[in-house]
């Protein structure tokens, strides 16, 4: 779009109208607006965002911002934004020149000399007028006051200033009129044409034959704006005829150069060599043009000019210029995106720019970064930066692109630019928790306001988006709002109890908590508490049967009950559970008469009851659970005793069971721990007694020959004991019949009768209704047959070898015991029958 306005306008005045000027109707879509791209001078220039109202923000001065350019533009980038679509608008505003300023000549006063025998037509450069205004407004015409001998012509440079030469018409005479003051005009073209006056005094000097002659009139050079100090640029040379002082020429610039020209070259007085004084630059000027003068040295010189044209060629020593500018300016070095944009969406707009010219000025722009962005050309050298894909901050937050321009000179020149773009958070991410579901637990009977657990949700925006707030969804529980039973903190998810909670009546608490986070629109998370309460073991065990009143109960005994009779059977419950609810039973007092079944409860007679048992029969029970700490109810049971038969709507008599656990009076228990040990006890000795008898019938054998005589028992022999005893006589074999059988005689000792051939020993006794019964006995080391241990009882009566009657004791002298002092029994002592 491109606009006008004049320079000086007052502020805010209406330039155009965006909206309209491209038939948009910003009523038919209220989201269309306008937003401007900052670039240079663009302050200068207002723009209303609604509906795209161009307006003078601050006061424009033409020849302040274009100086001597023919045209002045401002130049900027207006987005138009409709739907989440851009549309990217060029804006050109001229600016137009008004008449503001007057031609201005360098001095209000010159003096120019010519010589009175100047030829007709002999034309001087006068001062150049300036004027700062363009076009129409410029200079247009030079008038010279009325004269008889001067006139002017007004000519152009190849810049396109108009300047004027002094001509002469008419034959001077110096010895008629040295001098002529003239006055020269400039006016330009405005609407008042303004005007400025210079005083011009013309001097004739004597005459001087001859002149310094150039070559050529008219020079035309080209230089390279790169050229060093020094350059050559001509070398003049003019020609005087003359000889001596009058022949001797000398160069200098003319009277009417300016100031600029003589800083810029340099001429030789005597070579007349033209060279570089100062770098140029094609950027900021293009052409020079001046005049170099050449006189002689003689009186009244008549010097000769020659004009110069100097074209500043271009070469490529500007590298190309970037300009960023960001949809959303923050910083100059950064842009911010949302990461809601969608594909295509516009981003920054680059400008680039290169004072060179032609090919040197051409500029190819690359963006190097991230697939996600891409550069597209807009108009001329600018260029946006738009989405190719879509965004999310939460992936990649930042993106460092690199934006690269380059000329099309020889050698290229590049210039590179460091680009940041930041992605603005959206809220596209509802807070998660860190687990959907919690399994927590709490002991029953809480102090209230007891901390239960902390929840935690997270979410992945930024700032206000990720603030998090938690809540507790209204749900009931056994009638009541779940917000009586718990509270959560809102800012850090704590879950505490309100009140003491029991096991018995509650077990579990399912709660729903939601976490909500700050953005607009608003997103949440839920996840679920499964809150166990644990039980305690806080109640005592309960009895249900049977009935009790005041801690005691009533129950019927038949007096003719017999022993193992099932009186009652006790019933309890506990309102704990598990270990907590598991019931033992047992009789604390009174229980010599009755025993209890730990694990069913039921209570036995231990035996039949007799009239001494009729008064105050009464047990003391316990009934405990197996909690931490325990827990016991103690009763007591009264028993009534009644006459008739036995009820027969139960069982009368206990079964035994291997899981049975009878309980009865602790004296009973404690008789029955004590015989048990007294019978260990009295075991013992007996096997200590037996081991030492043997012991000492071994060193009695070894005492009379070393050997043991083994008398093998058979029904027919000659021994009246043995034959008396023959049905009651066992036959006993040796245990190791791979020993040989021992040899010789056969030793009678009274009522023993031993057989050296078959290794068997007999006792026989005077009552013949006794009974022999034969026990394996191990023969002491040093023996060759095993003997046998003959056991002889009578009645129920059992007399062994191990019984005192029949020890007998070695002296440790190696005799038998037969014959010892302190043997209890003898040799004698047997065949006499005592036993």
């Amino acid at each position: 779009m491109k606009y006008q306005t004049f320079e000086e306008d007052a502020l805010s005045t209406v330039i155009g109208n965006l909206a309209k000027d491209m038939f948009l109707n910003p009523s038919d879509d209220s989201k269309t607006n306008f937003k401007m791209m900052k670039q240079f001078n663009a302050s200068f220039i207002r723009l209303r965002e609604k509906d795209g109202q161009l307006t003078i923000g601050e006061r424009i001065d033409r020849e302040k911002i274009c100086k001597n350019a023919v045209q002045c533009l401002i130049a900027f980038d207006v987005v138009s934004l409709s739907n989440e679509q851009f549309q990217l608008i060029h804006i050109e505003v001229e600016v137009k020149d008004i008449n503001d300023h007057a031609p201005e000549f360098p001095r209000k006063e010159s003096t120019l000399e010519i010589s009175e025998n100047a030829a007709l037509g002999t034309r001087i450069s006068l001062d150049v007028a300036m004027d700062k205004d363009v076009g129409s407004n410029y200079i247009q015409s030079y008038q010279i006051s009325v004269n008889s001998h001067f006139t002017i012509d007004v000519l152009s440079r190849a810049d396109g200033v108009k300047y004027a030469e002094l001509v002469l018409m008419k034959e001077l005479d110096r010895e008629t009129q040295a001098s002529y003051v003239l006055e020269l005009v400039a006016t330009d073209g405005g609407n008042p044409p303004r005007s400025s006056t210079t005083k011009i005094n013309v001097k004739v000097k004597d005459f001087n034959d001859n002149s310094p002659v150039f070559s050529r009139t008219n020079f035309s050079v080209d230089i390279l704006e790169d050229s060093p100090v020094g350059f050559l640029l001509l070398d003049l040379n003019a020609v005087d005829p003359d000889d001596g002082l009058n022949g001797e020429v000398v160069y200098g610039f003319g009277n009417q150069v300016p100031l600029e020209i003589r800083q810029r070259f340099s001429i030789d007085r005597k070579s007349g060599q033209l060279t570089l004084k100062s770098p140029i630059d094609f950027e900021s000027k293009k052409t020079y043009e001046f005049d170099i003068q050449a006189s002689d040295l003689g009186p009244n010189p008549r010097p000769s000019i020659c004009k110069v044209v100097v074209q500043v060629q271009d070469v490529n020593d500007n590298a190309p210029e970037i300009t960023i500018t960001p949809m959303t300016p923050v910083t100059a070095e950064i842009a911010y995106i949302t990461e809601a944009a969608a594909k295509g969406s516009f981003v920054a707009l680059i400008s680039t720019a290169d004072r060179d010219s032609g090919a040197n000025g051409q500029i190819h722009c690359t963006l190097y970064g991230h697939n996600n962005f891409k550069l597209q050309q807009a108009y001329e050298d600018s260029f946006i930066i738009v989405t190719t894909s879509p965004l999310d901050r939460e992936q990649i937050a930042e993106y460092n692109l690199t934006v690269v321009a380059e000329d099309l000179g020889s050698p290229p020149l590049r210039t590179s630019k460091q680009y940041t773009i930041r992605l603005s958070d959206e809220n596209d991410n509802a807070p998660v928790f860190s687990k959907p579901v919690y399994e927590v637990s709490l002991m029953e009977n809480n102090a209230p306001g007891a901390y239960i657990t902390t929840v935690v949700a997270r979410d992945l925006d930024l700032g206000q988006n990720s603030e998090i707030g938690y809540e507790l969804l209204d749900t009931y529980i056994i009638g009541s709002p779940v917000s009586t039973f718990v509270s959560l903190d809102p800012a850090t998810g704590s879950l505490y109890a309100l009140k003491s909670l029991n096991y018995e009546i509650l077990k579990q608490l399912q709660l729903r908590i939601q976490a909500s986070d700050g953005g607009s629109p608003q997103l949440q998370g839920s996840a679920i508490i499964n809150l166990k309460i644990v039980d305690q073991n806080d109640n005592a065990p309960s009895i249900t049967q049977p009935a009790l009143n005041n801690g005691s109960a009533e129950v019927l005994l038949p007096k003719d009950a017999p022993s193992g009779y099932v009186v009652t059977q006790i019933l309890a419950r506990d309102a704990d559970e598990g270990v907590n609810a598991e019931l033992s039973f047992r009789i604390s007092e009174g229980g010599s008469m009755f025993s209890i079944n730990r694990a069913t409860g039921e209570i036995y007679l231990n035996r039949e009851l007799n009239y001494k048992d009729y008064e105050n029969l009464r047990i003391t029970v316990s009934v405990s659970d197996n909690g931490r700490p325990l827990l016991t109810t103690v009763f007591t049971i009264n028993f009534s005793i009644t006459a008739g038969s036995l009820p027969s709507d139960r069982s009368i008599f206990r079964h035994r069971t291997d899981e049975e656990t009878w309980e009865g009076d602790h004296s009973v228990i404690i008789i029955v721990v004590l015989a048990g040990s007294c019978a260990l006890l009295l075991l013992a000795i007996i096997l200590i007694a037996t081991s030492c008898n043997n012991q000492k019938k071994d060193n009695r054998g070894d005492s009379h020959s070393g050997k043991v005589d083994i008398v093998k028992a058979h029904g027919n022999h000659s021994d009246p004991l043995i034959a008396m005893h023959s049905d009651s006589v066992y036959d006993i074999q040796p245990s190791y019949s791979n020993k040989p059988n021992f040899s010789g005689f056969i030793q009678t000792c009274g009522d023993i009768s031993c057989s050296s051939e078959d290794g068997t020993c007999v006792f026989d006794l005077e009552d013949k209704s006794h009974g022999v019964k034969s026990e394996d006995y191990s023969n002491p080391p040093g023996y060759g047959n095993p003997m046998r241990l003959i056991k002889i009882w009578k009645g129920t009566s059992t007399i062994s070898a191990g019984d005192p009657q029949f020890s007998g004791k070695d002296s440790g002298n190696g005799d038998s015991d037969y014959n010892d002092s302190d043997s209890d029994i003898s040799g004698d002592g047997l065949r006499k029958g005592k036993h």
